[in-house]
């Protein structure tokens, strides 16, 4: 098997392209809505949605590299904490997308801040899972794993403020008595 190092990981293979970004989420009327970007040009008229992300600069750190990125293609400046959603290998490309997951900000308005993107919307899971890149489809699983409802469950959590919902390390190892 071949190995590389590509930004200090161990890469079980060697892949052409690295991204990384923010799966940014927020609770509206007990529903789950993530932000997703849509590439702009008349050539990805019918491209699926994304998570905001981009290319690390050189020596930059993935989580560096999912805060600019956010910032630069919606203008949401992400200050809070992120968990690590791990990544995703695209079938079709040798691209490989790390991503982190955060609470968006409170009142935060997205915006096409980059010529790189045509629309900037929070959208409703379900509707997401739909028209988001099919690669990027588990990072949405991923991130239902890591939100966590007074009462354990996401369906139950009509109404819940997002400032209810912790995200909580799903990594972390339970203990039995």
């Amino acid at each position: 098997m071949t190995y590389a190092v590509l930004h200090g990981e161990l890469m079980s293979e060697v892949r052409a392209k690295l991204a990384s970004g923010t799966v940014l989420w927020r609770i509206v009327n007990g529903a789950v809505e993530v932000l997703l970007v849509h590439p702009a040009g008349n050539y990805n008229r019918r491209a699926p949605w994304g998570i905001p992300k981009g290319a690390p600069d050189p020596d930059e750190a993935l989580e560096a590299t999912a805060r600019r990125e956010t910032w630069e293609e919606t203008g949401l400046t992400i200050d809070g904490p992120l968990v690590d959603l791990g990544h995703v290998d695209y079938t079709r490309s040798k691209k490989r997308v790390h991503a982190y997951a955060c609470k968006a900000p409170d009142g935060a308005a997205p915006r096409c801040a980059s010529w790189e993107v045509d629309k900037v919307e929070f959208i409703e899971i379900t509707r997401a899972r739909r028209i988001i890149h099919p690669d990027q489809a588990a990072l949405l699983d991923r991130l239902q794993q890591h939100i966590v409802v007074p009462d354990g469950t996401l369906e139950d959590a009509t109404p819940v403020t997002s400032a209810e919902v912790p995200i909580v390390d799903a990594s972390a190892e339970k203990t039995s008595a």
